[in-house]
């Protein structure tokens, strides 16, 4: 495989969202919208968008596999895919559908392409302000073409932050609760690829998150490892999206990560 060319992933951003998601930016239909799984929103513009990646990406290197998650939640075994011997492309055409579909401004475009269990390259677009975020495997990570670094925090009444809301299980609820008091400021986006561009750029210090779908994590992931950050699961390991790792703290350095962690531990 050639290297990626970096213009060609932003002009396919660029274009799906001029052509396909800003024109229902805060002009959706009832008949835009409905729910997956009972409870989970998602638009026609979402499963367009997809389509769209699908077909460009799949040009760039014909013979990958794609996981997407819309395509996911209609056909679930192609997570087998990261099993293979072959190049992923992942996908999350818009991330914060519901900020989309509010007409709010924090939701993004995230690309992964992974080898088995290696993530390679990662890009986060943010269709309203056309900016590029990415990161390549043991080269860094860039906003635009500007290399950028995480900025690293040890004391958590410093550290702003989020702790996802939903998904865990009843006893590290009550935990996380009493956790959220540790830090300066917990507040999420609801948008988790703009969480993990502020991690990567200082301006945000650690998420905490539970169910966790390849295509919200993956991108984010490896740009956060690439400007100097980390990413802890509960049992101290990094997060390896073929074995589904349950919980994660995702920070600016893992010496931060295992603070969170251990001050979670107090509460056992």
């Amino acid at each position: 495989m050639d290297k990626i060319k970096q213009e060609n992933i932003k002009d396919i951003c660029y274009k799906i969202s001029k052509d396909i998601i800003l024109p229902k930016y805060k002009n959706l239909k009832d008949q835009d919208i409905r729910y997956k799984n009972g409870t989970d929103l998602v638009t026609l513009v979402d499963i367009e968008a997809e389509k769209e990646l699908k077909k460009n990406l799949l040009k760039i290197i014909p013979k990958a596999n794609f996981i997407g998650e819309e395509e996911y939640s209609v056909k679930n075994e192609i997570l087998n895919y990261y099993n293979e011997n072959n190049y992923c492309w992942t996908v999350d055409p818009i991330d914060g559908t519901t900020n989309f579909v509010k007409g709010k401004e924090k939701f993004a475009i995230m690309i992964a392409l992974t080898y088995k269990n290696s993530i390679l390259y990662s890009w986060i677009y943010k269709p309203l302000k056309e900016e590029m975020f990415y990161a390549i495997h043991n080269e860094g990570a860039y906003f635009e073409d500007k290399k950028i670094y995480t900025e690293g925090i040890l004391k958590l009444n410093q550290a702003k932050g989020s702790i996802s809301t939903k998904y865990w299980d009843e006893d590290y609820l009550e935990k996380l609760k009493l956790l959220k008091n540790y830090f300066a400021e917990v507040k999420s986006y609801g948008c988790i690829g703009f969480e993990y561009t502020d991690i990567a750029l200082g301006v945000r210090n650690f998420a905490i998150l539970s169910k966790l779908s390849p295509w919200d994590h993956i991108p984010g992931i490896l740009l956060v490892r690439e400007s100097g950050g980390a990413d802890t699961d509960f049992d101290k390991k990094q997060y390896d999206f073929t074995s589904k790792n349950k919980n994660l703290i995702i920070g600016n350095s893992e010496e931060f990560n295992l603070k969170i962690l251990n001050k979670l531990g107090e509460y056992s």
